[in-house]
C-alpha cells in the first residue's frame, strides 16, 4: 500500500529481543504478519537499554552485555486497518506492551526499486 496520508494510527509493540514465536523472533513474526495483512509499513528498532514489567534493566553497555535488549516494532496505517490487526497482536504478545497513538501521515511513498 502506498499513498497513505492524513490521520492514521501508530501501534508500537515493546518486546524483548529474545522473545520467540514458534522458534522465530517475535518481532519478525509481527512484521511478517503486518505485511501479510497489507498494512502500510512496519519497522523494528533495537533499544540500547531499557526495562519493562519485570523491572530488570537490560543494557548493551560493554561491562554488562545483555542478550535480551528491548525491541520496538512500529506499525502505521489507517485506524480501521490497525484496529483490525490488533487481535493478531493479542495472540502474539504474551509479555511486553502494545501502545496506540493517533498520528498524521504527511508523506508515504515507496522507493523505486530500480534506483538507489
Amino acid at each position: 500500500m502506498t499513498g497513505l496520508t492524513g490521520p492514521a494510527l501508530r501501534v508500537t509493540v515493546y518486546v524483548g529481543e529474545d522473545d520467540l514465536w514458534h522458534h522465530r523472533p517475535l518481532y519478525s513474526e509481527i512484521v511478517h504478519r503486518a505485511h501479510a495483512a497489507g498494512l502500510a509499513g512496519a519497522s523494528v528498532f533495537r533499544g540500547v537499554e531499557g526495562f519493562g514489567a519485570s523491572s530488570l534493566v537490560h543494557t548493551a553497555r560493554l561491562l554488562s552485555l545483555s542478550d535480551d535488549l528491548p525491541v520496538a516494532v512500529v506499525i502505521v496505517d489507517a485506524e480501521e486497518r490497525v484496529r483490525a490487526f490488533l487481535p493478531q497482536l493479542d495472540e502474539l504478545v504474551t509479555g511486553g506492551m502494545v501502545v496506540l497513538d493517533a498520528c498524521e501521515v504527511v508523506r508515504h511513498v515507496g522507493r523505486d526499486r530500480g534506483k538507489k
